[in-house]
């Protein structure tokens, strides 16, 4: 692609978010979450594969019949109401109908099934984009609003933490996984936001950082299947010894990162009296250890079969940049003794 096309692309995507990070208007709000999604359709069919194409076409459909429902029920809000404001949505039919929109437009189950579909057809590096930046403006939204039905986001939640685990146990397709893991990790984010918004948007940037560190890891190994992962000895073998710390991370395992967000979440839930809450889904986040286990298994027990005489054999230089991922796994691995600082830094 053209790098001045591709500056303005994201450039574009940076505006959409921004727009609606300080929009306290619906109609201005509506306006970021379009950009947001026009600014990465090209950057989706990029690479002119029907695959990629039809990925493409199942990611507008879904962003923009979210769109047209968001601004039906914000048409509603102001109708009934007399107003636009985002954090005055005082009437319970239009704040349900655009918290289903919104959780519409991250992939929330019962409303996720375009979601593995659209990342399996993208590259990694978009396939990132979508899963990490893709979540910001409406998780900003569902912020400012306080959705005002709790049974509804404790319903979403708790679907979202069960359906990516169990969507993720068949898998061999490393994105479709990532995708499913995606959903399970909103969920945990959505049971708390009535809560603890606070919780919410940590458990955000650490989803964020891991996922990164996960994304780029597959990117240098140029794995998209978990039978190619068996190949990450020759061409990374300290990159691949990481690899099952990152996904223990991403399983919510102490001591290491990912483990503080679904502490927290649990002791939250059940300070509450969501004890039951809780449990289903720290029971959900076992299904999910069960595919990053088998990631694991593939990537650094198993070697591919080697004919030639040393262990690591002629390889080319990777063009990757690896200051991100260096960045990144060291985060998705060693923030946990910072819990008691960050914890101190969200109750400001």
């Amino acid at each position: 692609m053209n790098p001045y096309i591709l500056t303005t692309l994201l450039l574009s995507l940076g505006l959409g978010t921004t727009l609606t990070f300080m929009s306290s208007h619906w109609l201005l709000a509506w306006m970021g979450l379009e950009i947001n999604t026009l600014a990465i359709i090209p950057l989706m069919a990029q690479h002119h594969h029907p695959r990629a194409i039809e990925a493409t076409t199942k990611y507008f459909l879904a962003q923009a019949t979210a769109a047209a429902t968001l601004m039906f029920a914000a048409v509603t809000n102001a109708w009934m109401e007399g107003q636009w404001d985002i954090s005055q949505m005082s009437h319970p039919l239009p704040n349900a109908i655009i918290t289903i929109a919104l959780a519409l437009k991250i992939g929330l189950a019962p409303l996720h099934s375009w979601m593995p579909e659209v990342l399996q057809g993208l590259n990694l590096t978009t396939g990132l984009l979508m899963s990490t930046w893709q979540k910001l403006a409406p998780f900003a939204l569902l912020l400012q609003m306080q959705p005002a039905n709790p049974n509804l986001l404790i319903f979403l939640g708790l679907t979202s933490t069960l359906v990516g685990g169990w969507g993720g146990l068949n898998q061999t397709q490393l994105r479709k996984i990532l995708a499913y893991s995606s959903i399970a990790h909103l969920g945990w984010m959505v049971l708390v936001l009535q809560f603890a918004p606070s919780l919410t948007f940590l458990a955000l940037i650490t989803y964020f950082i891991m996922t990164a560190a996960t994304f780029l890891t597959f990117k240098l190994n140029n794995s998209t299947n978990i039978n190619s992962l068996t190949l990450s000895w020759t061409k990374a073998p300290a990159l691949t010894s990481m690899i099952p710390l990152m996904l223990l991370s991403l399983g919510g395992l102490p001591p290491l990162t990912g483990f503080m967000p679904k502490w927290m979440i649990i002791l939250e839930l059940s300070k509450q009296g969501f004890a039951v809450t809780a449990t289903l889904a720290a029971l959900s986040a076992l299904l999910s250890l069960y595919f990053y286990l088998r990631i694991t298994y593939a990537a650094a027990l198993t070697m591919s079969p080697n004919t030639t005489t040393g262990t690591t054999p002629w390889r080319t230089q990777s063009a990757q940049m690896t200051l991100p991922l260096a960045l990144t796994s060291m985060m998705a691995m060693c923030l946990l003794p910072l819990t008691p600082g960050i914890t101190a830094i969200l109750t400001l």
